[in-house]
């Protein structure tokens, strides 16, 4: 895990006021300044906390994480980020990101960002893990202009295996759009509710991790491209550990879609196939973690 005790979100190295913020709200832009990409607005409320470990730099390096080590019941985070022209900005988490247990109110997190010409943005969380009986939804969008690139991913684990607890959250509804000039590319969304459909031990017995990734734009079309090719060469096995799909986007990018029988098999392979991300963005989220 990342050493944060010395971090501090604003790229001037002082606390900002929360002021203006609703609970559980967030701030962030990037700007290309003298040469670097530098964080140049950074503010939360709780109980979303933003750390940096890198303000200023070759990429602005902001982590989010949760006061209270999680989401419970009725939680509203949402986070609203701009990547300037030309700077490069990375957003990761501190932890895997807990839902804790519901006994009705939806626990909901939001992220928006706008990404300039020229800009890049790595969106690379750590999974979310719902405990039995949680209840979550997701929702992020990204404007993209022309001429900027976007690498995302999204990950979700089984829940507290150990624990005997496997898919037995109540609700999980998540969505992710897409859009470059103004024109959709990507509307993708994943329901998994209790009740609808057999139950969602049954439906996904045998897999413990499911992610989908996106790397779009000129900063990734190469990477984008190996990938693609990569996996269409693969043979297909249904018995493999990890089952893996790439598809296609307009614009020169790439839609991954990963099952994994294990968490840990599912990591391996999601950190192989993005390891690009320390060459495109200057610095690696996945390094730090076991």
């Amino acid at each position: 895990m990342l050493d944060l005790s010395g971090a501090c979100c604003p790229a001037i190295g002082h606390p900002r006021p929360e002021g203006g913020l609703r609970s559980g709200a967030g701030r962030i832009a990037t700007a290309r300044v003298d040469g670097a990409s530098a964080l140049v607005a950074c503010a939360a409320a709780s109980p979303l906390q933003l750390l940096s470990p890198s303000p200023r730099g070759r990429v602005a390096w902001v982590i989010s994480a949760s006061h209270g080590g999680g989401l419970v019941a009725g939680d509203d985070v949402s986070l609203d980020l701009d990547v300037g022209a030309g700077s490069t900005a990375l957003l990761s988490t501190q932890a895997g990101t807990k839902v804790y247990r519901s006994g009705g109110a939806v626990a909901a997190q939001r992220l928006h960002a706008r990404v300039a010409e020229g800009a890049v943005l790595a969106v690379l969380p750590q999974p979310v893990s719902c405990f039995a009986g949680a209840r979550f939804e997701q929702e992020q969008r990204f404007a993209l202009a022309p001429g900027s690139s976007l690498l995302w991913l999204d990950a979700l684990v089984a829940g507290r295996a150990a624990r005997g607890e496997r898919w037995a959250f109540a609700a999980y509804r998540s969505r992710v759009e897409v859009a470059v000039a103004g024109r959709p590319v990507l509307a993708d969304a994943l329901r998994l509710v209790a009740g609808e459909g057999p139950p969602l031990g049954e439906r996904l017995e045998g897999i413990d991790l499911l992610a989908t990734a996106v790397a779009l734009g000129p900063a990734v079309a190469r990477h984008a491209r190996a990938l693609l090719d990569r996996l269409a060469d693969a043979p297909a096995d249904r018995d493999a550990p990890v089952l893996a799909a790439a598809s296609p986007l307009a614009g020169g990018g790439v839609l991954l879609r990963v099952a994994s029988r294990t968490v840990e098999a599912g990591l391996v392979f999601l950190r192989e196939r993005l390891a690009f991300v320390a060459d495109v963005a200057g610095a690696d989220p996945f390094a730090r973690i076991p």
